[in-house]
């Protein structure tokens, strides 16, 4: 299996190892575009891979902060509490660059950088870009995809 990130698009593909595709998502990439520079706020391009798998068998809108669950369930009540949170939830597919001077090592590094596939509120757009350089999911469609991947998946994100 293989992801393919297409900025342009707002799309994720799954593809098998024929390169057939298996199943596509809407995703939200950065409002910043593409760019892989430290605090740009921007969405990497380039090759990675799945670096790690968090939040296995969390509830569907868990909550993470720094990657561990923090108990809270999303809900627009906790919304209105934390009106500036980056909301990360359900899953978490943590990205790690392939591409030294691209998108790996100095100040380029897309796992320093914390960059995800995470889910986020539904009541989110899809097909446009919102983050703050992450890859957002429906959280239905992050678990779909969280149980189709393993650790290792090569990903690529083109604009």
């Amino acid at each position: 299996m293989r992801l393919d990130i297409s900025i342009p698009r707002q799309s994720l593909r799954l593809l098998n190892e024929a390169g057939r595709q298996q199943a596509e998502y809407p995703v939200s990439t950065a409002l910043n575009g593409a760019g892989e520079f430290k605090g740009s706020g921007c969405t990497p391009r380039g090759w990675h891979v799945v670096r790690a798998k968090i939040g296995a068998g969390q509830p569907e809108g868990a909550v993470f902060i720094g990657r561990r669950p923090t108990g809270e369930i999303w809900s627009p009540e906790l919304a209105t509490l934390f009106p500036e949170r980056d909301w990360i939830l359900t899953r978490i597919l943590w990205l790690s660059g392939c591409e030294p001077g691209l998108n790996r090592l100095g100040d380029v590094d897309t796992m320093q950088r914390y960059i995800y596939i995470h889910g986020t509120p539904d009541t989110e757009p899809m097909g446009v870009p919102r983050s703050h350089g992450c890859i957002r999911m429906c959280n239905a469609d992050v678990i779909s995809l969280f149980d189709q991947v393993l650790a290792g998946t090569p990903v690529r994100i083109s604009d």
